[in-house]
């Protein structure tokens, strides 16, 4: 049957962190592989309550199509809670999806032609290479510094190609957990606005910051950015409920596209979603989550720095659910794995954040899915190893 699939097949391969996930199945083995919140989060009994409330308050209703621009007061709470953050944004300008992983489908549907070029950070979200990828674009990155892309490697490859897009996650990168500076992302709004390049900023984790302050997003200071927003880390990443924000022109083609791809998103679970928002104190929720994941943080951290290797190099993040960790040169990752599942301790390895086939010294670690116990056994079964792959150099 080969012949009988679209070409662009051949270019898309399984994601890399799920056949990973598979392997970390068994019980027994504890795994940083995931990029998943922690279930403690939930809010199972507010959520059980909203369902019941909508259902018995307008149950014929909900269980109706719907628009494909998305329930209009989610939409108006979502432009609020920008408001208060600085950020004017009308509801008009906001689209409701399924999940920011539909965000990127979307987008590149509006703008993505076969060989155009887009630019993505150097390490970039996994997935989105993915998505991105069965549009067949042709990719160059960038490399990523502490504080955001490297500036002037930017605007070189900016002036020496034609980018069509350049997608980004400004707030606690995944997978290195990196946030972009104030200073940087007014750089990089000031070299767009003369660009013709569509700067897409994914922003799914800025809500659980636990260190430091906020800083406005990159559309605060250029208004033709592409921004997404998600609930999947402050209320529930199983609903799949997230959202685009566009300017007019821009959002009038990423409606067409939606409709096309799946009518509207989830009206019951659009409307469920509101219910808990009004209810409940959703500001005292993600406290609790930033908290808990703050704990988990430090303690991944320190444990880091009592088993690993010296040269073993890791970032510090500030908030969201993964730190990078960089192994001295000549190591690799992958032969890293097959030692620490050997010791039930599983990670991903970096290479596949990668569009230009380096990081094979690289790993990412999930730490907002582990309790105490596991963090700590788990991080010192990896030290083993890491110790056990320098040995065996």
């Amino acid at each position: 049957m080969d012949n009988l699939f679209a070409d662009r097949m051949n270019n898309v391969h399984k994601s890399f962190i799920r056949e990973i996930l598979k392997v970390t199945e068994d019980p027994e083995i504890i795994s940083f592989a995931g990029g998943l919140p922690n279930p403690k989060s939930f809010p199972v009994e507010e959520i059980e309550k909203a369902v019941s409330k909508v259902l018995a308050r307008n149950g014929d209703e909900i269980l109706q199509y719907s628009t494909t621009e998305g329930y209009l007061p989610l939409r108006e709470y979502i432009a609020e809670r920008y408001s208060k953050k600085g950020l004017s944004v009308d509801a008009d300008e906001i689209l409701i999806t399924n999940g920011s992983q539909q965000a990127i489908d979307l987008v590149s549907k509006v703008f993505l032609n076969k060989g155009d070029k887009i630019l993505v950070e150097n390490p970039t979200y996994l997935a989105a290479i993915q998505s991105f990828g069965l549009f067949e674009p042709e990719f160059k990155s960038v490399p990523l510094l502490e504080d955001g892309v490297d500036i002037n490697a930017f605007q070189r490859i900016l002036d020496e190609n034609e980018i069509k897009l350049f997608y980004s996650v400004t707030n606690f990168q995944n997978p290195t957990g990196i946030t972009y500076s104030k200073e940087k992302r007014q750089k990089l709004a000031e070299i767009l606005k003369d660009e013709n390049t569509v700067f897409v900023e994914d922003n799914p984790y800025g809500e659980i910051r636990f260190m430091g302050e906020d800083i406005p997003p990159v559309k605060s200071y250029l208004d033709t950015t592409v921004l997404f927003g998600s609930f999947s880390k402050i209320v529930s990443p199983g609903m799949r409920l997230g959202w685009i924000v566009a300017n007019e022109e821009i959002m009038e083609k990423i409606i067409i596209a939606k409709q096309a791809s799946d009518l509207h998103s989830n009206y019951f679970t659009q409307r469920v979603v509101y219910q808990y928002l009004i209810d409940n104190n959703v500001d005292e929720h993600i406290e609790k989550i930033k908290k808990m994941y703050r704990g988990q943080r430090n303690l991944m951290v320190s444990i880091i720095e009592e088993y690993f290797p010296e040269d073993v190099k890791y970032t510090k993040p500030e908030g969201g659910m993964f730190l990078w960790v960089t192994l001295p040169e000549g190591l690799s990752s992958m032969d890293l794995f097959d030692l620490a599942i050997k010791e039930n301790v599983a990670f991903v390895p970096g290479k596949a954040f990668f569009t230009d086939g380096s990081g094979y010294n690289t790993l990412r670690l999930n730490f907002s899915n582990s309790d105490e116990e596991k963090i700590e056994e788990g991080i010192k079964r990896l030290g083993n190893a890491i110790y056990e792959l320098m040995e065996n150099k």
